[in-house]
């Protein structure tokens, strides 16, 4: 062992389930099977003329969509929340417009097509690895009845039945674009034992149709949306109507951009202190009444952040984002240009995001309390010489051994014909064996790629600087093998989205 830890701290983590703990991140995501069939099916089924024109006009859209909201936040907040609509004057997107604000585009048919053949797979796969971080740091969570807002063509519907394919009973999807409806039931048609499947045009027509007791969701999702709305105050006002209809888990997902880290940021603190400001209302009521104002007023973040305190990346030169990597579907092979390099059979989505959950920050024992390490220096003076010897015949084999030789041909999972060899539920059950890190303030968490040099490794990490998770900082932590070789050979295997312990 290259630490020593006593009996009660080793029963909570050891030197293997640190590892397992601390893993959030994801090699590359193959997008499932039968995601991938109904995505053929609808296309085939759906295709226009001119696919390709249609792929780049609507990436063209979500460009210019991004100039004219990076205008808005420049503006002074006086103009934006007077005139929200004035600087979308130049957008060639007509906006679906509410009693309280703009919450979506209105695509048209083919738009929407061109959406499910390029873009769909890519916002699947990160709403996959947001949903599965919040499934490993919450292991005994299993919503029921869900709410997805601005569900587009069902990319968080598809992530949801693959993370908790059990526990779903019912789905209220919100999306005011009938073509983005029509398209995501076109492409449900062929599953089977499906939850009960509710569609709106908006979050007040979801409350006329629902009675109070049915309008509270164990989880509500926020994906891709948020940056199609203009104005700060309609944000702000959505995301209050989002947690008053959350019983449990909150989350959100805007692109891996600066604008994309600024709505997710002002979303956060808003939450945050929009629920301490309630719970600061009670302070003078017995214990009784606090903590149960607290277990239903109260929030704190789940992931990314390790603390609830104000972000330390605002109004710095970065921004927090992670990075899924996928590999391309048949169509968006087929239908995506490369500026006049072969198109790669991956690609990189980069996304930010934030979970909140209802209640207090638990107080839990940090990951390295009570753990013992040893230098390098201390551990080779334990070493025996027989530990040194090299057994020959087990390093190289028989020289009578025949390997035949196989063709490895370069081939794509995404034009897999046959039927997935692992049972559908076979990855949950490995999961959930493996260790998970708590909810404590004790794991950091790393914000782009950690750099290995030599025999150390540095990497940045977000992490609390309390033990209660009121407050954090963000800090370059630099692990070197001579000091800590137990944690350099962890921080040489971490990857950017990974927590780390203190």
């Amino acid at each position: 062992m290259a630490f020593l830890v006593p009996e009660t701290a080793a029963k909570i983590l050891t030197a293997e389930t640190l590892r397992s703990a601390a893993k959030q991140s994801e090699g590359i995501h193959n997008v499932s099977v039968r995601l991938r069939r109904a995505i053929k099916k609808f296309l085939r089924e759906q295709e226009k003329p001119n696919m390709k024109r249609n792929v780049l006009r609507l990436s063209e859209s979500f460009c210019e969509i991004k100039e004219v909201n990076l205008q808005l936040s420049a503006s002074t907040s006086k103009e934006l929340i007077e005139d929200p609509l004035k600087s979308m004057e130049r957008s060639k997107r007509w906006k679906i417009k509410t009693s309280y604000g703009d919450v979506g585009f209105k695509y048209r048919d083919d738009q929407t097509v061109a959406y499910v053949a390029s873009r769909m797979p890519a916002v699947y796969s990160a709403c996959h690895r947001v949903l599965r971080e919040v499934r490993r740091r919450l292991p005994g969570f299993s919503p029921a009845r869900v709410l997805d807002f601005g569900s587009g063509t069902g990319s968080v519907l598809w992530a949801l039945r693959e993370i908790w394919p059990r526990s779903l009973e019912r789905i209220n999807l919100v999306e005011p674009s009938k073509s983005m409806q029509r398209a995501g039931q076109s492409l449900l048609q062929d599953l089977k034992d499906l939850p009960l499947i509710h569609s709106y045009d908006s979050i007040q027509e979801l409350t006329q149709n629902l009675k109070k007791s049915d309008r509270e969701h164990d989880l509500v999702v926020a994906s891709y949306v948020l940056g199609e709305v203009p104005s700060l105050k309609d944000r702000i006002t959505i995301v209050r109507q989002l947690w008053d209809l959350t019983q449990d888990v909150l989350v959100l997902v805007e692109p891996g951009t600066p604008h994309g880290f600024n709505i997710i940021s002002q979303m956060r603190s808003h939450i945050l202190w929009m629920t301490k400001r309630k719970c600061r209302k009670f302070d003078g009521s017995d214990e009784g009444s606090k903590d149960l104002v607290a277990s239903k007023s109260g929030a704190f973040v789940v992931a990314p952040c390790p603390h609830d305190g104000p972000c330390p990346l605002e109004n710095t030169s970065k921004y927090c984002h992670f990075v899924q990597r996928l590999e391309r579907t048949s169509s968006q092979r087929a239908y995506k240009r490369s500026k006049g390099e072969p198109l790669r059979g991956f690609e990189d989505e980069k996304f930010c995001f934030v979970a909140f959950r209802r209640g207090q920050r638990p107080q839990e024992p940090w990951p390295l309390d009570g753990m013992k390490f040893e230098t390098l220096k201390e551990q080779h003076s334990r070493r025996k010489p027989e530990d040194l010897e090299i057994d020959y015949e087990d390093q190289f084999g028989s020289e009578e051994e025949d390997i035949p030789y196989e063709e490895d041909p370069v081939s794509y999972d995404s034009d897999m014909t046959v039927t997935d060899a692992m049972t559908e539920h076979e990855e949950v059950e490995e999961e959930e064996e493996a260790a998970h890190a708590n909810l404590g303030s004790g794991w950091g968490r790393i914000v782009f790629t950690p750099v290995r040099r030599g025999k150390q490794v540095a990497m940045d990490v977000c992490r609390s600087i309390k033990r209660d998770g009121s407050e954090g900082s963000f800090e370059h932590v630099v692990i070197t093998q001579t000091k800590n070789p137990t944690l350099h050979k962890q921080a040489r295997r971490s990857l950017w989205g990974d927590l780390w312990p203190f």
